[in-house]
């Protein structure tokens, strides 16, 4: 399935476009489709909340970090601030994703 962008300056795949290619290709209608994509992704946010990873196989792993604080600088400024301890969402692909955007669509399929 290939995705066309609509902007050269930003390409960015939206959820409306998603929706659209469930509309598209698989014959959901338009509100059915905007639902389901709503869904997965409201999904994902809910298990990253709980303090879960999400592993999509074939796709990838959302995993939740916890950073602890820690002495930064204001670039503008150069004024010493303190960074608070805070949880970030990481996203590492997996080997059958790396190698499609690579170009090697037969390697990862170990996976």
């Amino acid at each position: 399935m290939e995705i066309a962008l609509d902007s050269l300056e930003t390409p960015t795949l939206t959820k409306a476009q998603l929706a659209e290619k469930l509309f598209d290709n698989i014959g959901l209608n338009k509100r059915e489709a905007k639902d389901m994509v709503d869904a997965f992704f409201d999904l994902i946010a809910q298990e990253l909340v709980k303090g879960n990873d999400v592993k999509i196989s074939g796709f990838g792993n959302f995993q939740l970090r916890a950073k602890s604080p820690r002495p930064g600088r204001n670039p503008r400024t150069g004024e010493l601030i303190s960074i608070e301890a805070r949880r970030v969402v990481t996203f590492h692909a997996s080997h059958k994703l790396k190698a499609i955007v690579q170009g090697d669509e037969g390697a990862g399929d170990e996976e």
